[in-house]
């Protein structure tokens, strides 16, 4: 594709404009965070929520994505669904990488300790990061991208139970971990102070932004790569299209 014809493509300017949407509501949530008041007994440590708490709800969002257009795929053996499907749970790898060394460092601040191999929700989820980096694998050990498709369908669709499993072991299990603040069994009201919700939802409007900038973004990159795929498979010998310039004898 030449420089023009990208510059027309209306899927980059959406993608531009969903990428400046996310980062000024980036900017928002930054601010909301900075400005919002220091916890009682943990003090300036408690921020880390604005990044921890979204980043988490986010990988969610994300391998939820991932499970619907796998499922979609099966279904209807669409390309781009297998596409969104690698994309979302990839960026939600990332998410959930991100969820893991918060909570770390939140756990030493907290806590006084890094990791506790005892804790319910911090061993589900490494579980779960791991699982999804063995999709990630398996992803680019099979060449051919229809067998590739099924087989990490099904693998989305599986590994997408251990998000209740993460979600809910801080109520299975009585560990370190305190219970769920916002998204209760009980669909309660939020057990969070109303000074803390405002900058955490505008944290968790920023994260899903970024969500679907990356997404969109990663999906595009896949299709440059799959063009650059067929491109290069030829059954043609390197040069066979090249001719000698006219008025030469060879």
């Amino acid at each position: 594709m030449t420089r023009g014809a990208t510059a027309l493509d209306p899927t980059s300017r959406a993608t531009t404009a969903a990428g400046v949407v996310a980062l000024c509501l980036v900017a928002v949530g930054l601010y909301m965070s900075v400005t919002a008041p220091a916890e009682e007994t943990q003090g300036e440590a408690a921020r880390l929520l604005f990044v921890h708490v979204p980043s988490a709800i986010t990988a969610y969002v994300a391998l939820g994505t991932g499970l619907v257009t796998a499922a979609w795929y099966l279904i209807r053996r669409s390309a781009a669904a297998d596409l969104v499907s690698a994309a979302a749970i990839e960026v939600g790898v990332l998410f959930t990488a991100i969820t893991l060394l918060t909570g770390m460092i939140w756990g030493r601040f907290v806590w006084g300790l890094w990791w506790d191999w005892g804790d319910a929700r911090m061993v589900s989820t490494a579980v779960m990061f791991f699982f999804y980096l063995g999709y990630l694998a398996l992803r680019r050990s099979i060449t051919d991208h229809r067998v590739r498709a099924v087989r990490c369908a099904v693998l989305g669709i599986v590994g997408f139970v251990q998000v209740p499993i993460v979600h809910y072991s801080v109520l299975w299990f009585r560990t370190l971990h305190q219970g769920p603040s916002i998204i209760r069994p009980d669909l309660g009201n939020s057990t969070m102070d109303a000074a803390f919700i405002a900058p955490l939802g505008a944290a968790l409007a920023a994260f899903i932004a970024v969500l679907a900038y990356l997404v969109a973004v990663r999906v595009r990159i896949a299709r440059l790569e799959a063009a650059v795929a067929r491109s290069t498979t030829t059954s043609q010998p390197v040069g066979a299209s090249v001719s000698p310039p006219s008025g030469l004898s060879v």
